[in-house]
């Protein structure tokens, strides 16, 4: 099962969703790759933000092997699962998709609702680091079967 994590920068959310769901894969010793990527280029070859890094840390997951990159239309290839943040996210990957079933690949990471971004305010980055493991605990659970 190879699973890609998609936000606008590749720096704060997606980078916590993979970190994360990565840790909880290596827990459960399941045959899984996953991965992150933006959908814009600002930042490219970066590590994750800082702060994203200090609260995955806080929470005992590092994802300072990270290094950002770009969405490409390889991905829809290479992923069994293209799970983006925000409506903004999934429309531009959406954009990309070449057949229904890259087109069916594609979903919004929480099943009500988007992530919201944390990057303007330093206050937001634990709230989300919480949505995001709540979340990558159910994605588990659904995809658990998929070994």
């Amino acid at each position: 099962m190879k699973i890609l994590m998609v936000c606008l920068g590749n720096i704060c959310r997606s980078p916590l969703a993979h970190g994360v769901l990565e840790h909880m894969v290596r827990e459960k010793n399941l045959n899984w790759e996953i991965d992150s990527a933006g959908t814009g280029n600002w930042h490219i070859g970066e590590l994750p933000d800082r702060r994203s890094i200090a609260i995955a840390k806080k929470y005992g997951v590092d994802i300072t092997n990270q290094s950002c990159r770009q969405f490409d239309v390889s991905d829809f290839e290479n992923y069994d699962h293209i799970l983006v943040m925000d409506q903004n996210n999934l429309s531009d990957v959406i954009s990309l998709a070449n057949s229904d079933e890259d087109f069916g690949k594609v979903r919004l990471f929480l099943k009500n609702g988007i992530v919201p971004d944390p990057y303007h305010d330093d206050n937001q980055f634990e709230p989300v680091y919480l949505m995001i493991e709540e979340r990558c605990r159910e994605i588990i659970e659904e995809f658990g079967s998929n070994r």
